[in-house]
């Protein structure tokens, strides 16, 4: 008994296991590494993560739960598939929350906000200089989640994140070219500079502006 502790003195809890596949999962989901109706295959994540399929399928459920992602045949799951009509609905909810999380983030600005979202910005510039895609990506993700930050509302930043999590495959489709990740980073200059001047109405404005670029692109690319 003692000699078997002594072998696995790192193993990860199951649950703690659950919420690290799950979250990146999302976060993969997110940046748009895995594309709409995408299989997930159990093998290989259990393979991944090191892990037996216990955790895996309690994750994937979770997932599922959410609806972001979605059963598939034979017992298996993919990433959730819109038509352009959904996809439109969820935008038109998503520009909302983004607008009222750039609103209140103006208003309550502090220094460590500035500093996280100019971070952000910082790596996606970087990112798209070298034409990076995965990493641009995710440091876009890093930006806007920089902004719901910012509002101090931790449910607000959540309801945020959910909308994103469920577009990212989508919203990755628009990214092929470098020129498309350097435009769409200078895109960011404007939006940021908006929040920083501290009038709600123009961050509010701004972010329905990027919003709305973004989703036209969106639909052109899907």
């Amino acid at each position: 008994m003692t000699k078997s502790t002594a072998q696995k003195p790192n193993v990860t809890p199951r649950g703690g296991a659950v919420k690290l596949i799950e979250a990146a999962l999302m976060e993969d989901i997110a940046a748009g590494v895995l594309a709409p109706g995408e299989r997930l295959d159990e093998v290989k994540l259990t393979e991944r993560f090191g892990v037996s399929r216990t955790p895996v399928r309690e994750a994937l459920s979770r997932l599922v739960a959410q609806g972001i992602l979605i059963p598939g045949e034979k017992r298996g799951v993919r990433v959730a598939q819109y038509t352009r009509e959904e996809l439109a609905q969820i935008f038109e909810a998503m520009h909302e929350i983004e607008a009222a999380c750039a609103r209140i983030a103006a208003q309550r600005l502090t220094l460590l906000s500035r500093v996280e979202i100019e971070a952000a910005q910082a790596a996606c510039i970087a990112a798209a200089d070298s034409g990076d895609r995965a990493s641009y990506l995710r440091a876009n993700e890093d930006l806007h989640a920089a902004i719901y930050k910012a509002t101090g509302n931790p449910y607000m930043a959540e309801i945020a994140s959910e909308f994103r999590r469920r577009t990212g495959p989508f919203r990755a489709k628009k990214f092929s070219t470098k020129a498309e990740l350097v435009a769409s980073a200078q895109s960011h200059e404007k939006l940021i500079a908006s929040i920083f001047s501290e009038d709600s109405d123009a961050a509010s404005d701004g972010m329905r502006a990027h919003m709305a670029a973004s989703f036209k692109q969106t639909l052109a690319a899907n």
